[in-house]
């Protein structure tokens, strides 16, 4: 299993749109991906389990991806969140 770790750098935090950015980008993805943020595990893939993190702006959220394609999984995550998942300033 690999495990990175990114931040959350949308003033907004992972609301919608971001989250589905995040999900839409995951899809196509083999791997199951995890997001792990204050004691909670999603399944990267789920809209409603993105929402639930409830990721606010500076939440360190780790990514847990297994499967052949998991480290294209894990880097497409990391580079969605170091380009707040492609939103303008929210």
């Amino acid at each position: 299993m690999l495990e990175r770790e990114f931040e959350i750098l949308n003033e907004q935090g992972l609301h919608a749109r971001p989250a589905t950015a995040l999900v839409n980008a995951i899809q196509k993805y083999k791997s199951e991906v995890f997001l792990l943020c204050q004691g909670k595990k999603i399944n990267a893939k789920s809209i409603l389990g993105v929402l639930v993190l409830a990721a606010e702006k500076g939440a360190r959220i780790k990514v847990q991806a297994s499967g052949e394609d998991a480290e294209d999984a894990v880097n497409s995550v990391l580079q969605l969140a170091s380009t707040k998942f492609g939103m303008a300033d929210d």
